[in-house]
């Protein structure tokens, strides 16, 4: 009896997920897993929005530019829209800021508190936005949830949310990763041709495998049931440089945000070592959604 009492708590004790180690200075958090980084998510000392600057695959391989020179204002993996005429997606001097108010961290992420301001200064939106790590048996990818929560500000009645064709969530690649990797989607269609490699199609996730400086990795975007619109249009293209978003439709379909009714949005990301199929980015996809339900 004993055994098996022994057995079974060391069978509990080896498939339960590895603590993470979350770390947090002036301007960014840092977490990791057994002592292999995880993400890195900067929330301070940025001139227009707070990101997620670098995503690591479960060996440790990192996959994500930061604010590349031809598109400074590309980082990692970031959100944005635009909204009320403002646009958040560019960093020009007539683009808005996403100002951090306030950050808390716990055991698997963070929470922020953001501000969308006006070039002169005059709330546009608020935010509440939370970026976690999933854990869990079998997921054999690195996997992450991210929630945006935006709601009007006090004194506003509605704000119009708009946008470029690719605003939205959106994945910038290591430089390695350009022009020469495969884009899939759980549709399993190319999508609507918008310009050049640029195509848009309605799809719970979509996936690229390219080799980060030569090693091949695979990263996902998926988009939640309940999110507006789902499937979100996937944004992709592949020249001159590889990127995925997940946006809203938002150039064809403005949407008016109203005063007490927020917009919920819920977005995760895996990644994974190696080049991976339809079949195992659904499973893993599948395995997010069954989490986010406990």
């Amino acid at each position: 009896m004993k055994q098996l009492i022994f057995a079974t708590l060391f069978l509990f004790f080896i498939t339960q997920a590895r603590a993470l180690d979350v770390v947090k200075d002036q301007s960014t958090v840092k977490i990791s897993a057994a002592g292999k980084p995880v993400l890195e998510y900067k929330f301070a000392d940025v001139p227009f929005k707070p990101y997620v600057a670098q995503l690591y695959t479960p060996s440790g391989v990192a996959m994500l530019r930061d604010s590349p020179f031809d598109h400074k204002h590309h980082h990692s993996l970031m959100f944005a829209l635009a909204a009320d005429g403002i646009d958040f997606w560019a960093e020009l001097p007539s683009c808005g800021k996403q100002i951090h108010k306030q950050i808390t961290t716990s055991d698997d992420g963070i929470k922020q508190q953001l501000e969308w301001t006006s070039p002169k200064n005059k709330v546009i939106l608020l935010e509440e936005r939370s970026v976690t790590v999933n854990q869990g048996k079998d997921l054999s990818a690195t996997l992450l949830t991210w929630r945006t929560r935006l709601q009007v500000p006090a004194g506003k009645d509605e704000v119009k949310l708009t946008g470029s064709h690719y605003f939205g969530l959106g994945v910038r690649f290591l430089i390695s990763m350009d022009k020469i990797g495969t884009f899939i989607n759980s549709s399993g269609h190319t999508g609507e041709v918008v310009r050049g490699t640029e195509r848009l199609a309605p799809a719970k996730w979509c996936a690229y495998s390219a080799p980060a400086d030569g090693k091949m990795v695979t990263v996902a975007v998926f988009d939640h049931l309940s999110n507006l619109r789902h499937p979100n249009r996937m944004f992709t293209m592949s020249e001159p440089f590889s990127y995925i978003s997940s946006t809203l439709n938002l150039w064809k379909e403005s949407y008016m945000l109203k005063a007490g009714k927020p917009l919920e949005l819920c977005y995760g990301i895996a990644a994974w070592d190696g080049k991976v199929d339809s079949p195992e980015v659904e499973r893993i996809y599948q395995k997010w959604l069954e989490e986010l339900k406990k």
